[in-house]
């Protein structure tokens, strides 16, 4: 063959067959750097667990698990918020426990007296679980922002401190007898149909995002989580920004402790577990990034959903709870992993 047919050959179609792999790298790594590993990691988990289980891609088992992850969704939007600021939030678990204890307990005391104020008594005991809540987020916040406590040592004593007062307010007994409407409304209830939880998790996505895409309090927290230093330098007021993220993550976790609470229809001080490493590892996933200063609502919101998935997958497998725990750590792993490599390659170093 001559060298003109040669390059007739190939150059029809302006490219070599060898460069469509150059250009599926190309793609896939501008996708990586965009989004973060959640594309890929979502892929994989269709693909495996729906080889796996013949149930796990009918529309009824993904509403369902759209309608479990409304939870998980709410947590890791506050997670979200304090992981840009380039810290984190282990008390979020503790914020849904003392928000569930607390509200339980001033629901009942006022249901004694005055029986028949059902709204009254809903709304007293609400707001008593947000105002544990923010009690949790402010003292995070103070200890970070004004004493330069590390967040994690900072999180994690609060939600010790936290979580024992959960257990000696309830001396480690579930709080009964909350008002039925409380639960038939909020656990059980619909509105045309939807869930009322997954309505509170839609308009606090919708707030969220409306915060940190379109308020000059959201681009502060972009800017501290950036550069603390530059934007100090800048006129942005850095510690009640940070103490606005540590107290907007508790009291999103305290609305979760709500719905929890009604869905159960108890108090309960062990609400929330685990669910401060689920809400991390639904971040990183998501592309949030543990440096501070990269994240997006939207990405978020699929990561919980992601990790929910995961967890459905896992149970249609017949994989036990404690190998759930093992693969579930794993999988942060491999995420905090993968996000310092996309935090090299948008560095120019990777």
């Amino acid at each position: 063959m001559s060298a003109t047919q040669s390059t007739g050959a190939t150059g029809a179609s302006g490219a070599t067959p060898a460069a469509f792999p150059l250009r599926t790298r190309q793609a896939g790594r501008a996708l990586f750097v965009r989004l973060g590993v959640l594309p890929f990691f979502l892929l994989a988990a269709l693909l495996v667990f729906g080889a796996v289980s013949d149930r796990f891609l009918t529309l009824d088992n993904l509403v369902n698990v759209a309608r479990q992850s409304v939870y998980l969704m709410l947590v890791s939007l506050g997670q979200m918020v304090v992981l840009i600021t380039g810290g984190f939030d282990l008390s979020v678990g503790a914020a849904i426990a003392i928000t569930s204890v607390v509200s339980a307990l001033v629901m009942t005391g006022a249901a004694g007296l005055f029986p028949d104020a059902v709204v009254a008594i809903i709304l007293l005991g609400a707001l008593a679980g947000f105002a544990a809540a923010l009690v949790i987020g402010l003292a995070n916040g103070v200890g970070v922002a004004y004493f330069g406590v590390s967040p994690f040592i900072m999180t994690l004593g609060v939600s010790s401190v936290a979580a024992g007062a959960s257990l000696f307010l309830t001396g480690g007994v579930p709080v009964s007898g909350l008002p039925i409407q409380f639960s038939d409304t909020f656990g059980f209830g619909r509105v045309l149909g939807v869930p009322m939880p997954v309505l509170v998790a839609v308009l606090a996505v919708a707030v969220m995002w409306t915060i940190m895409a379109r308020t000059r309090r959201g681009a502060h927290v972009y800017a501290v989580g950036g550069n603390i230093k530059a934007a100090h330098l800048s006129a942005i007021p850095t510690r009640r920004t940070l103490v606005f993220a540590y107290a907007l993550s508790a009291l999103i976790a305290s609305l979760t402790g709500l719905l929890l609470t009604a869905r159960v229809e108890s108090g309960e001080a062990n609400l929330g577990g685990t669910i401060a490493m689920e809400s991390i590892a639904a971040c990183v996933i998501a592309g949030v990034s543990l440096r501070g200063g990269i994240g997006r609502v939207e990405n978020v919101v699929l990561g919980a959903f992601f990790i929910v998935l995961v967890q459905n997958g896992m149970n249609l497998a017949q994989i036990g709870s404690y190998m759930q725990m093992v693969l579930l750590g794993g999988l942060l792993i491999l995420a905090v992993v993968f996000d310092q490599i996309r935090y090299r390659m948008m560095m120019g170093n990777g």
